[in-house]
């Protein structure tokens, strides 16, 4: 499998028909959201098996889980809505009206809030999480990918990809403060916050991930990565970042100093493991992947198609530090 600090650990087979995007991970719960096509599935990481789905979730791009008032939000582009699920029975309790395209989810602890942003609307839907209502709407200026919570700062740090820069918005005020060059990084993805060190790490898709400083808005480092990034994780007790690419490599650079990040290791995954989570109790990520098929061959003038997923061959590729796989 090859040495470094991480090595293949085992795959989960998850199966259906369609795509996915993103996935999160409760780890108090030990239970993993996997979107897929139009439901969200369900995973147990005790037994590394399918627990469960949320069915009705046209588009679903992420779902986010919120124990504090045991819900999750998904994020429904094709209908532009957000569901509102009870995370014990796994049903929808209502469907909130978001922005185009609903995409990345993340939750703002100091108020309570989920923060859903609208990839085609340009914005982010502010949902208060106990009462299921609509607190905001942010125009962002541009079109948004991931998101990360600086919870101490009270601020959330997005990705503008097609702005290549970085939208700072204050928790309080419901409003971006701040626009932060991502240069030389272009098309950003991927995005993961060392909230200690005042770090932010952006993947981005001219294959670097670049490093920021939080306090002073510039970029402080970059390293090479591969191609097609999208998802990126921190894992603060080991001071790793993490870009996971669809040419199947993740790229997993060590933060030596503040000022100094290194890159450990180019782990190879599959083709197609553009998105990842991280599992900060067992350092364990997490890849989806699956087998495809051929696109058809483009009529004349027109661009080439995407490869379609081979139907039941979806699954979780499972990493984790070499010291904890068992030989």
């Amino acid at each position: 499998m090859g040495s470094g600090p991480y090595q293949f650990i085992t795959e989960i087979p998850i199966g259906g028909e369609g795509g996915w995007d993103i996935l999160t991970i409760d780890s108090a719960a030990s239970r993993l959201y996997l979107s897929h096509a139009t439901k969200i599935v369900v995973v147990d990481l005790n037994t590394n098996t399918v627990a469960g789905e949320v069915a009705d979730t046209p588009g679903v791009h992420a779902f986010l889980p919120v124990p504090e008032v045991r819900r999750g939000f998904s994020s429904n582009g094709k209908e532009s809505r957000s569901s509102v699920v009870d995370l014990t029975t796994l049903k929808t309790i209502s469907k909130i009206d978001t922005g185009a395209n609903p995409d990345a989810i993340v939750y703002e602890p100091r108020h309570g809030e989920v923060y859903v942003f609208n990839h085609t609307g340009n914005s982010v839907t502010v949902i208060n999480s106990k009462a299921a209502t609509v607190s905001a709407t942010i125009p962002l200026g541009g079109s948004p990918e991931f998101a990360a919570v600086d919870e101490a700062a009270g601020r959330i740090y997005c990705n503008i990809e097609d702005k290549s820069e970085v939208a700072v918005i204050d928790v309080d005020k419901h409003e971006v403060v701040a626009h932060w060059s991502l240069a030389p990084g272009d098309e950003p993805s991927g995005i993961a916050l060392d909230a200690r060190h005042h770090r932010l790490f952006s993947g981005c898709h001219n294959k670097m991930m670049v490093m920021l400083n939080t306090q002073s808005g510039k970029v402080v480092q970059t390293v090479p990565i591969g191609a097609g990034v999208d998802g990126c994780a921190f894992d603060d007790a080991r001071q790793l970042a993490f870009a996971s690419c669809g040419d199947g490599t993740t790229t997993i650079a060590k933060e030596e100093a503040p000022d100094k990040l290194t890159v450990l290791q180019t782990l190879e995954t599959e083709r197609g493991a553009r998105t990842m989570t991280l599992d900060p109790k067992s350092h364990r990520i997490y890849l989806p992947s699956a087998q495809f098929q051929p696109p058809p061959s483009p009529s004349p003038g027109a661009p080439p198609g995407r490869p379609t997923v081979v139907p039941n061959t979806l699954k979780l590729l499972v990493y984790g530090p070499a010291e904890s796989v068992k030989h």
